[in-house]
């Protein structure tokens, strides 16, 4: 069982930066890849970006790529995200999400564990 915590949401200026964390319990964060979603108003969750269990590898959706980075830390066990050249379409619930099995996901249903989010309001 793993819990997820998510912080580091708020409103920001277009242009801005906001870095996110999703801190999670237990001793085996080491062995899940994470990844994170967003999910805006009346919209479908979408797949931002994953990170490989080593923190060696990560994969972005082209809406985020160059602007968004991931990156963890096993021995805090967190996993970040840090935004950039924020945009008002950034604006949205952001989740972290914890994969048991595999390298990564873009799909949401393919994850064991969420956290309960984290707002991003981007005003333009």
């Amino acid at each position: 069982q793993v819990q997820l915590v998510e912080s580091g949401g708020g409103l920001v200026q277009a242009g801005g930066s906001l870095r996110l964390s999703c801190a999670a319990s237990g001793r085996t964060f080491s062995s899940y890849a994470m990844a994170w979603f967003r999910q805006a108003p009346g919209k479908e969750r979408e797949f931002v970006g994953t990170i490989t269990r080593s923190g060696g590898s990560t994969y972005y959706s082209d809406s985020v790529k160059g602007r968004f980075t991931i990156s963890r830390d096993n021995a805090k066990n967190t996993v970040y995200l840090q935004m950039n050249v924020l945009k008002p379409e950034d604006t949205a619930v952001y989740y972290c999400a914890a994969l048991s099995s595999g390298y990564g996901s873009r799909w949401p249903r393919d994850y064991d564990y969420w956290g309960q989010g984290t707002q991003v309001t981007v005003s333009s």
